[in-house]
């Protein structure tokens, strides 16, 4: 964060701190009192794009804070540095290449020009590549080895090989074709696939290995049980005709046994947390159907020109990473809670873990030099109206506060007006709770009502207080259909881009990562043979081994 928008100015940290200093220097009004004072509040604090209406009024932000927000985004370049990523430029600078999934979803640009060469023809190519194997699958002209339509897909990967695929088929369920079951295999554990491939018959199971390299270790670990499983059941030869493949690696998928026809690769410049648009996305194609991945594309599509387009103050990314930086930052909270009041987007809150832990989870500066200050925060989250009966009572009552953003659907695709209307009720009912909270006089009022003596409301009373003034966003859309979807992923990966600019990180690699599976690949050997020697190890991991020795006997 050593940007400086002019020579006099104050550097990004530095008027962070500044910001931060003069918060904790002075009482703030509360959330409350900001709409008490402004009855303009939620016209102001509010910004809708077509169906979408991101609501950040209940938010601790006062005109002044968002206006210093705002001036601190201009500070640290974000117009510039967006320009860059869409221009494709090598804004991922440890890796020396550009970040340029925007390119996947864009149907509105002539060209595009990556070290010379317009990518949009490939892109359509490929695309259309997925589109005709997915349909083949889809429509039943495709079959296995013994002349038996494809009636199951196991997409094997890990990371946004998995959580992207796996989240977003779940997420549009009433899209999906009824006559395949997708299944989404992750974890090296073998329980994974063993519990997936228990209730499979071979002769039906198309596989999808999705790894660029066709290296990586768990995904490659599950392919390889798998193809043993399919050679058990329909021999050798069966490979080709029941395995495709994601992968740049030709050599390596051709030794594998899947022929070029089921292989799709896609370029470099597509982060692996930004690929559900990109061949990875094939299990979405297969789900859904071409026209309706479309749909999403184009949903995203849109959301990439609003964040390009649309000015700072009313650019709902940008206002979505200026709260972020306010709660965490400057009010210090550690967290953020993604709640969506949508069962079928369970897995949306787990896809946003990696999009921004992996993406800002960094410790040092683009040019190598330590942060100063905090970047990104924790994030976490399930479906309300679970969360409520689970976790709900830290986020109301507890000493750390959570920033919540609320999810959810005006109209619901498949559920009755009751429980959609209940739905919609609990959402809002959590963000004015949070808001309003419940002072210790309100509750004594109450427990008089109730008949309780004086001695028993001085000893429930303080157990009930809600202090309030718990900040929450919320997103708010007609229906949770391909575009929407789309739109909702693209808001929260420029939200990013937007955080990562002001802290002066780069969001798209991810080094840290490395460490683990180096020490992984050397400790592997060692665990796997009974007699190796432990005398190198640090004394924890050597004893841990040792112990697991004696338990296997």
């Amino acid at each position: 964060m050593n940007q400086q928008s002019d020579s006099s100015a104050l550097s990004v940290t530095e008027q962070l701190a500044r910001l931060k200093s003069a918060v904790a220097s002075q009482t703030q009004p509360t959330i409350l009192q900001l709409f008490a004072e402004d009855p303009r509040r939620f016209e102001d604090f509010h910004v809708r794009f077509g169906a979408l209406l991101f609501d950040y009024s209940k938010q601790r932000l006062s005109r002044a804070m968002l206006a210093e927000l705002t001036a601190l985004a201009q500070a640290a370049h974000v117009p510039a540095r967006r320009a860059a990523l869409f221009a494709g430029n090598a804004i991922n600078n440890t890796e020396g290449r550009p970040a340029l999934h925007m390119a996947l979803r864009d149907f509105v640009s002539p060209r595009i020009v990556v070290n010379g060469e317009d990518v949009l023809p490939d892109v359509a190519e490929t695309r259309a590549r997925v589109a005709a194997f997915a349909e083949s699958i889809r429509d039943g002209s495709l079959k296995g080895a013994t002349g038996k339509r494809f009636r199951h897909v196991v997409n094997i990967g890990i990371g946004g090989s998995d959580l992207g695929p796996a989240m977003a088929v779940r997420a549009l369920k009433p899209f999906c074709t009824r006559e395949l079951a997708l299944h989404f295999v992750s974890n090296v554990d073998g329980a994974d696939i063993a519990d997936t491939l228990e209730a499979l018959d071979p002769a039906e199971t198309m596989f999808i290995v999705a790894s660029k390299t066709f290296t990586t270790q768990e995904t490659m670990t599950n392919a390889a049980t798998a193809r043993a499983w399919l050679v058990a059941s329909l021999g050798e030869a069966a490979v080709s005709r029941h395995f495709s493949a994601v992968s740049t690696r030709l050599d390596r998928v051709a030794a594998f046994g899947i022929p070029p026809s089921k292989v799709f690769g896609f370029h470099d410049w597509v982060g692996g947390r930004y690929s559900l648009w990109s061949s990875i996305g094939l299990a979405i194609v297969i789900a859904i159907g071409a026209k309706n991945f479309e749909a999403m594309l184009r949903g995203a599509g849109e959301i990439d020109r609003h964040f390009q387009e649309a000015p700072l103050e009313r650019n709902i990314p940008v206002l979505m990473a200026l709260v972020g930086i306010y709660n965490h930052n400057i009010l210090g909270c550690a967290t953020q809670a993604i709640i969506p009041y949508d069962q079928r987007l369970g897995r949306f809150p787990a896809y946003l873990q990696q999009l921004d832990m992996e993406s800002n989870g960094k410790g040092v500066t683009r040019d190598g030099q330590k942060v100063h200050g905090a970047t990104g925060p924790v994030i976490w989250g399930e479906p309300g109206t679970n969360g409520q009966h689970a976790f709900f009572q830290l986020i109301h009552q507890g000493t750390e506060i959570v920033p919540v953003d609320f999810l959810v659907a005006a109209k619901p695709l498949e559920a009755d007006a009751h429980h959609h209307n209940l739905l919609v009720a609990n959402c809002l009912a959590q963000g004015e709770a949070l808001m309003k909270g419940r002072t210790l006089a309100e509750v004594e009022a109450l427990l008089r009502a109730e008949g309780l003596d004086g001695a028993a409301i001085a000893a429930l009373a303080p157990h009930k207080v809600f202090s309030g003034n718990r900040p929450s966003s919320t997103l708010l859309y007609g229906e949770l259909d391909p575009a929407t979807l789309g739109m909702l992923i693209a808001l929260y990966e420029h939200k990013v881009f937007v955080q990562a600019m002001i802290w002066d990180i780069n969001p798209f690699d991810q080094w840290g990562v490395e460490l683990g599976k180096e020490l992984a690949n050397r400790l592997a050997p060692v665990v796997a043979d009974g007699k190796a020697s432990l005398a190198a190890l640090d004394a924890s991991t050597a004893g841990l081994i040792a112990w697991r020795r004696q338990l296997q006997g």
